[in-house]
Formats: structure tokens, sequence, C-alpha cells
């Protein structure tokens, strides 16, 4: 809704056609030469690629000081400007099916690709001798009622300074609720100050963005330096399978929704391609969420339903790493000849879809849980994961690209179901990008 968005202060109209800029001057075109030099670093003076890995950490830092802020804003903000509750709970309840619904989908083609290819057969012996160490396995995987508790955060201040994206989720739905509660005379200043302070947070990002070059080299380099050919040759098979199954799913799957609400796939892909150049160089969703919550409502989906969805669908909708959890259950299993029926590939299906909820709540993520998860079977070696760790950075760059690609539609699939979309506005920016290329 532009009314929506346009009471957050922020400019929402389509962007008039203007001059092409210098290629060198794109972000996206940035972005791609530093992978190139960062990987080229890496494989030709591995050692001090290594050290590099400063660069990409500085970068993500900067970025994660401006996300909790940034959600609690937009979604606080966001309730006010909507002024009705119930309006806010519609958009949460369709996004919570939809994430639901999705994620199923991705664990069962994760599945499907792993029987099908019939990874990790034979690979175990070959990596045997890798020396590649994971983190320790957790004890115990994150109950569904843990993972409920840690919603609800016991420090105001601790959920940002934690980063507890979830809590803070939590901590703005009731203080933009508390706001609709005050008289119009006392909300308005307080309203506005969000406003503002929003507005200096976006500008906040643009100018930490601008090193997004820089950071992508350091983390491309040490990626690729930090990381033993042997275990990669041996490997190749399960990283290309992997990118193939992803790509299948953002073209079949994400590409089947978008045809249903009259998403053309390929052009929105081209709107948000800078931010995933981003993840493809700096392999964290994270780093381009501050972006994304201000790109979407630029498409046309109110600012609200962006501030909402998104944010919420970084722990509920994480396409990428259900297939990675899928494909790495698939992958234990074969290489250490331990048999898998269907019965016992629905249970670790509905097992998996507890744990993956917890991915971003986690310390150490995808790969983390993944852990957990294969620990919850108690059927599947443990000493696999060594195996897996050994490429994991390279499989995370896909995992996070897929799940930032699976939460950008989901936000705008859930406007468009709750009449929170701007067809024409989106047709407009659209037309104008086509116009620019």
């Amino acid at each position: 809704m532009s009314t929506t968005a346009a009471s957050l202060g922020l400019q929402t109209s389509a962007p008039a056609p203007t001059s092409k800029n210098p290629l060198w001057k794109n972000l996206g075109f940035q972005v791609i030469i530093a992978m190139i030099l960062g990987a080229a670093v890496g494989f030709l003076f591995p050692s001090w690629a290594i050290e590099l890995k400063v660069l990409g950490d500085i970068f993500l830092r900067l970025i994660k000081t401006a996300v909790a802020p940034l959600v609690f804003l937009c979604v606080a903000a966001g309730i006010v400007s909507a002024g009705d509750f119930k309006r806010v709970g519609k958009v949460g309840l369709v996004a919570m099916i939809y994430f639901e619904i999705v994620s199923t989908i991705a664990l069962a083609f994760g599945l499907l690709a792993g029987n099908l290819l019939g990874l990790g057969k034979g690979i175990a012996t070959a990596t045997a001798t890798a020396g590649v160490k994971p983190p320790a396995a957790p004890g115990k995987p994150q109950g569904a009622l843990d993972f409920i508790l840690n919603i609800f955060p016991d420090n105001f201040l601790g959920a940002f300074t934690r980063g507890e994206l979830l809590q803070v989720l939590a901590i703005a739905i009731i203080f933009g609720a508390a706001l609709l509660r005050l008289k119009a005379d006392k909300r308005q200043p307080i309203e506005t100050g969000l406003n503002r302070i929003s507005e200096v947070l976006f500008e906040f990002i643009h100018i930490i963005m601008s090193f997004a070059p820089i950071g992508t080299f350091g983390a491309v380099a040490f990626a690729v330096g930090s990381s033993g050919t042997a275990v990669l040759l041996s490997l190749i098979y399960l990283v290309l399978s992997f990118y193939a199954v992803v790509a299948l799913f953002i073209v079949i799957v994400l590409g089947t929704v978008c045809a249903l609400f009259g998403i053309n796939l390929f052009r929105f892909l081209r709107y948000i391609r800078d931010e995933i150049f981003i993840v493809l160089g700096t392999a964290s969703s994270e780093s381009v969420l501050p972006r994304l919550l201000e790109k979407l409502p630029q498409l046309g989906c109110s600012r609200q339903c962006a501030g909402l969805v998104l944010p919420t669908g970084y722990a509920f909708n994480l396409d990428g790493t259900s297939i990675y959890m899928a494909m790495g259950v698939l992958f234990l299993a074969n290489a250490y000849n331990v048999p898998l029926g269907f019965s016992q590939q629905l249970g670790i299906l509905a097992l998996m879809l507890i744990t993956s909820k917890g991915a971003a709540t986690v310390s150490g993520g995808t790969f983390v849980v993944f852990a957990a998860t294969v620990t919850a079977t108690g059927v599947l070696p443990l000493e696999g994961l060594a195996v897996l760790f050994g490429v994991y950075r390279f499989m995370s760059i896909a995992v996070a690209t897929t799940n930032v690609i699976g939460n950008a539609v989901a936000t705008v699939v859930t406007a468009k179901l709750c009449g929170e979309f701007d067809e024409a506005m989106s047709q407009r920016v659209l037309r104008a990008q086509g116009d620019a290329v």
C-alpha cells in the first residue's frame, strides 16, 4: 500500500528513468569482481588469504549493528501506521501458513533429490584422512518448547545486544500495539520520531553497503584459502549436486509459486540481483536484510508487511537450510551404509520441520542445527559431520542465497494475499528497471 509506505517518510514511487551509470559503479558488478579476485588470491596465496577473513568479519559486524534496531523500527512503525492490530495479525497468520507449506516442500524436495542422486556413496573412504574437524555437536537439539520460550526475551536491551531477531520482533509487536493504545496526539510525535530514525538507519546501511566488495573479497579469499583441495575434490559431486538442486528448487517450486500469484520470477530476481550477489559473496543472508526491508516496499509491498514477514521468515522460512539438511541426512546414510526406509525418512522429515526453525537462533546457524538433527536421529554417524563440514562454507553460499530469495518471494506473496501490495507501483518499478537495463 503506497499510503502506508509514504507515511514512513520513505520514497516509494518508481524511480524516474535515468541515464545509465558506468558498469564499474554498479554494486553487483563490483561484488562479482571482488569474488573473482578473492578466489584468485585464495588459490595463489592461501596462507595470506586466511588472514583476509577479518575484512569479511568487519563488514558483517557493521551490518549486524543495524539489523536489530531496523527490524524493531520497521515493525513498530508499521503496526502504528496500519492503525489496526487485527490487520497485522492477519499478515502474520498468512505468512506462517505459507512458511510451513513451503518449508515442508523444500525438505521433501531435498530428500527426493538425495535419493535420486545417490549422494554420499563411496565418499566416506575417500575423505577419511582429510583431517577436517567440525564444531562439537550439541548434546540434544533445541526442542519445540525451548524454541517457543526463546522467542520471548527476559531483557529489553538484551534482545538487541544478542541480535535475537525473533525476540526483537516480539518486542516490536508489543511496543507497536502499546503505541496504538495511546491517543493520537500523544502517539504522533513518537511515530514521527521512529520514522526519522528509520531514515537515518537506512542511510547508515547505504554507507556500509558501499564497502560490500571489500567484505566480499576477504570472505571469498578466506573460504578458498582455508579449504583443503583433497576434501573439495572428493566432495565435488556433493557440492555441484546441491547447487543444481537449489537452482531447480528456485526455478520449479518458487517459480510455480510466483506464477500462481502473477509474479515474473526472473524479473523479480533481476530486481534483487545486487542483494543476491552480496549474499553469494558473503554467504550471509543477514547481510542484505536491511536492504530488502527498504527495497521490497519500493516494489509495492506495504512496509508493515515487509517489516513483519521478512524478519520472521529468517527463522521460519529457511528453504535453503531445509534442502541442505535433507540432502545432508541422505549423504551420511549412503556414505556409511545406514539404510533409511521410506517411513524413517518421513520421521526424519518431521523432525527437521522442528529443528530447522532453530537455524537462525542457535549459535553456529545451519550446520550446528544439522548436527543436532543428526544426533537426534540416533542412527546416523556423527563422524560423518567432519566430512560435510569440510565443504560447508561453500554450500552455505547456496543455502544463504536460497533463504534470501525464498523470503523475498514469501514477502511479496503474503502482501498480495493480504491486500498489502500495490500492483501499479510494482509494474512502474519493474518497467523502469527494464528501461534502465
